[in-house]
């Protein structure tokens, strides 16, 4: 039985294993709770002060109309103000703008001549998707969805003044951005993003080496923290800029950007640090840069390795939980949760980026199956346990202990007041050796259940049969009120229910038998005796010898009761003195009354 078990558990882990395995790894390919990662993860922290935007905000389009209408001497007079001071210039300008038509000749010149002598400006331009299947390195046919279709470019002299960056915006399939594309390689040249050349042409200024991060996937991508919220950045106005009401050399060797900065330019996304509100692709741009700075990227963890080491977790999870008892098993969950939640916190610091809510999705239904499981089994046991005392226990008894939460079948016993009760059949012998044996058991379970509905509708306990004897508790397992007179009413039952009877096989079979009862009341040990794979419930002590020798000594027909059920129930019987009874076993007599009447308003009563 113990190898059936255990090799139906093996099974049920290794299923559980192996599906949460599946939910894994495609989980972690989805990454399907980034808004939970997002809480958890995205918190602001201190922006670079070295990162300006300049934004071509309401008031610079109330004074200079719409930005589709300007001549490009507007731009060019930004990048001759702000490269005015040779000693006080920005590192790096980078325009997250496309100027890809020609407007006057005159501005567009000034523009591109602006941009050449400053040489520290980064333009930008972009790139026009479309999903296409091409074959992977390891040639298997797979969508890239980063298929350059067309290119949209600064106009031809503008393009020959400045260096390039795509400034498209890499929006996840919820809808939110919190990730960046390092690079693209097209026509045989590598072209960064805006934000990754501005990055490049900043560490160049200042003597250090552009160290990119790790990236996967067609588009090249990374994961990156945000610094700032909306707003979070140096702004001000352009209007402001090039009225000289800010002073140039406020960006002395910073990063500007300039950009879109007021709603009806259209420049504006979800992000993963403000769900609830929009940031400016500037902005979005200055965090990029700001992580790149810091080294605050991330990479997804791998789908495999994760779906592999936390489906075993579950797997040992699920079978540790099947022996522990539910208190730990729910201290534990949680627990293991907290630690989760804590891991995912963790490698994100390391730059991994790790699922938050799959594991505990997977563990909190492995625990509800156990609790499920559990409860189960706990309706099981109460069902064995009110089966098991359906047979000799009175219904309601039966009731009480099926919503009793603390009843347990173990062993041991306790001293308690009860009163029992002994009924035999007396010539039962002598009558079965003349007739055949199934007219016997016929006889036989006639009587028997007299006995027990007799016992059962005075809320008494069926202890055993013995042969053709009988023997029952009352007041044991649980409190009866008045049960030694009901002891008393339960014999009296007995003895109408088998003048019944006698008349019916006296007429079958030539013969008649009748009831010798015997009762006693007093302490006892009652309770569950024998072993942990055989007990019975019954009572023991001397109050239990004396009610079996009172019964053995009960003539056909007749209840003997002992003094101290006598003195219970005086007042509502009928008795005739019997005298001083010697009984074996006991060196003292015990006097003895024999049951005439009870009395009919009691009988009513109970």
């Amino acid at each position: 039985m113990k190898s059936k078990a255990g090799s139906i558990t093996v099974i049920a882990t290794a299923a559980v294993t192996l599906l949460s395995f599946i939910i894994f790894y495609f989980g972690t390919a989805g990454f399907w709770d980034m808004g939970i990662l997002d809480r958890l993860n995205q918190r602001t922290s201190v922006t670079n002060k070295r990162i300006y935007i300049i934004g071509i905000d309401d008031r610079t389009l109330e004074q200079y109309g719409p930005v589709n209408t300007w001549s490009r001497d507007i731009p060019a007079q930004l990048v001759e103000l702000l490269n005015k001071d040779l000693e006080a210039r920005p590192a790096v300008i980078g325009f997250d703008v496309i100027y890809s038509e020609k407007t006057d000749e005159e501005g567009d010149s000034h523009f591109a001549d602006a941009c050449k002598e400053a040489g520290n400006v980064v333009a930008a331009l972009s790139f026009s998707f479309k999903e296409m299947p091409e074959r992977d390195k390891k040639g298997n046919m797979a969508y890239n969805p980063y298929y350059v279709d067309y290119v949209i470019e600064p106009y031809e002299e503008l393009k020959d003044s400045v260096i390039c960056g795509y400034a498209n915006t890499a929006v996840d399939h919820d809808g939110f951005v919190r990730q960046a594309m390092a690079y693209l390689d097209h026509e045989g040249e590598r072209i960064y993003s805006l934000s990754s050349q501005i990055y490049k042409n900043y560490q160049e200024s200042q003597g250090k080496e552009a160290v990119f991060p790790a990236v996967y996937g067609r588009g090249n991508r990374y994961y990156f923290s945000y610094s700032g919220k909306p707003g979070g950045y140096n702004v001000v106005s352009m209007a402001d800029v090039l009225n000289g009401t800010v002073d140039p050399r406020l960006f002395q060797d910073a990063i500007v950007l300039v950009g879109a900065y007021a709603v009806g330019m259209q420049d504006s996304y979800s992000t993963a640090i403000s769900h609830n509100s929009q940031m400016y692709g500037v902005e979005i741009h200055a965090n990029i840069i700001d992580a790149l700075l810091k080294g605050k990227t991330q990479l997804p963890v791998s789908p495999f390795l994760y779906a592999t080491v936390s489906a075993l977790l579950c797997g040992i999870f699920f079978v540790v939980i099947r022996r522990a008892k539910i208190i730990p098993v729910s201290v534990g969950t949680g627990v293991l949760v907290i630690l989760d939640v804590l891991f995912a916190r963790f490698m994100y610091e390391q730059g991994i980026l790790v699922p938050v809510v799959l594991v505990p999705a997977v563990l909190i239904l492995l625990y509800g199956e156990r609790v499920i499981e559990g409860y189960l089994a706990e309706i099981l046991r109460r069902r064995r346990v009110v089966n098991v005392f359906k047979q000799y226990v009175a219904p309601q008894i039966v009731e009480k202990i099926s919503k009793d939460t603390d009843f347990e079948l173990v062993l041991g016993g306790e001293n308690r007041q009860i009163a029992v009760l002994f009924v035999d059949i007396r010539g039962f012998t002598t009558m079965s050796e003349s007739l055949r044996p199934e007219e016997v058991v016929e006889i036989l379970n006639e009587y028997l259940s007299l006995t027990t509905k007799s016992i059962f509708d005075n809320g008494g306990t069926l202890d055993k049969f013995v042969g053709d004897a009988t023997m029952a508790v009352f007041n044991a397992p649980f409190a009866l009120d008045d049960y030694i007179f009901k002891a008393v009413c339960t014999a009296w039952d007995m003895k109408a229910g088998a003048d019944a009877i006698a008349e019916k096989f006296e007429k079958r079979f030539g013969k008649s038998v009748a009831f010798g009862i015997g009762i006693n009341c007093g302490e006892a040990v009652v309770g569950n005796i024998g072993c942990e794979f055989r007990m019975d419930y019954t009572a023991i002590g001397d109050t239990v010898n004396t009610a079996a020798r009172l019964e053995s000594n009960a003539e056909r027909g007749q209840i003997l009761i002992s003094e101290a059920v006598y003195e219970a129930v005086k007042d509502r019987v009928e008795v005739t003195p019997v005298g001083e009874m010697p009984l074996k076993g006991k060196s003292k007599g015990v006097f003895v009354y024999q049951v005439d009447e009870v009395r009919k308003s009691w009988v009513e009563k109970k």
